[in-house]
């Protein structure tokens, strides 16, 4: 399996992806010192969808609330465990249908940025999951300490292509004591979930917050994520940040408890739209035509 390694000019670091594997980056390392969650790896991702790294969550991130949805005038019914489709432990499809999708092609690659792409509209079981038929172009490119991936979506159907999608990358500060590490977000609005991990409707407006993670653990969505908004988490003298610079409005925040200190991680997800936004709407597309473009970084 190819693996294509990222070089900053100006830098020691590193990134590396792997195309066929659901374009998954599995590395940001600084010097040698890795900043991704590693969690079970990239065999695992590949086996059974278990992320790691920084993944592509498409058509849609985190959960939808049933195995049904309705979306430009078309009703589409998912199947656990067939076309791509996954279920969390509720049985609610999550993060799409891309998980280490091997169809990926790789169409520009230089020393520091390479750029792949997926004909949605050319493979019949994604079609089924999601029938919006287009093009999606990711472009990763690593200078001054950041990487920055770029998302297209172009429609080759007559139908608009709802963006429903995120990213979920997982931090990770070797060096510093999950307790220590200090997590920065800009204000947003938080959204109330429920046992599921669905939203309730309810929400409040959150100021910017500088907090130390200490034994906190987070699972939380927000929305009203303002362009250019910057989440970072840092400590033993390490700081990462993640930039959302265009196209996405929500995010959510995860922090699980950590079994293992070396397995710490925290992650700022980029999303398009908030969950289960794919049945309930509120979400952009991408209309024939005017293909829609979004970038978010990571900042080390």
């Amino acid at each position: 399996m190819h693996v294509v390694t990222l070089h900053d000019p100006s830098s020691p670091v590193v990134a590396q992806f792997v195309p066929e594997a659901g374009m998954i980056g599995t590395s940001l390392r600084d010097a040698g010192v890795e900043l991704l969650g590693q969690r079970r790896g990239l065999d695992a991702y590949i086996s059974d969808g278990k992320t790691m790294g920084i993944p592509i969550l498409y058509p849609w991130a985190n959960r939808l609330g049933e195995n049904t949805y309705t979306a430009q005038d078309v009703t589409v019914t998912l199947t656990p465990g067939e076309n791509g489709v996954r279920a969390d432990p509720n049985g609610l499809p999550i993060h799409g249908v891309l998980a280490a999708y091997p169809g990926w092609r790789v169409t520009a690659e230089t020393a520091n940025e390479l750029t792949a792409e997926l004909d949605f509209g050319a493979d019949p079981r994604l079609l089924a999951s999601f029938p919006y038929p287009h093009v999606l172009t990711v472009t990763a490119r690593l200078a001054d300490r950041a990487l920055t991936v770029r998302t297209a979506v172009t429609a080759t159907g007559d139908r608009a292509v709802p963006l429903c999608f995120g990213f979920h990358p997982y931090l990770q500060l070797p060096e510093a004591p999950r307790a220590e590490w200090i997590i920065e977000t800009p204000p947003l609005r938080h959204l109330s979930l429920d046992g599921k991990g669905l939203p309730t409707g309810d929400s409040q407006p959150q100021p910017a917050r500088e907090e130390a993670l200490g034994d906190n653990a987070f699972d939380d969505a927000y929305d009203q994520v303002a362009e250019g908004a910057v989440f970072a988490v840092s400590g033993g003298g390490r700081r990462i940040e993640v930039h959302f610079e265009r196209g996405y409005p929500a995010a959510q925040i995860f922090a699980p408890p950590a079994d293992e200190p070396a397995k710490a991680i925290v992650c700022f997800e980029p999303m398009t739209a908030p969950t289960d936004a794919l049945r309930r709407g509120g979400y952009r597309c991408a209309a024939p035509g005017e293909p829609a473009a979004t970038q978010f970084s990571i900042r080390v």
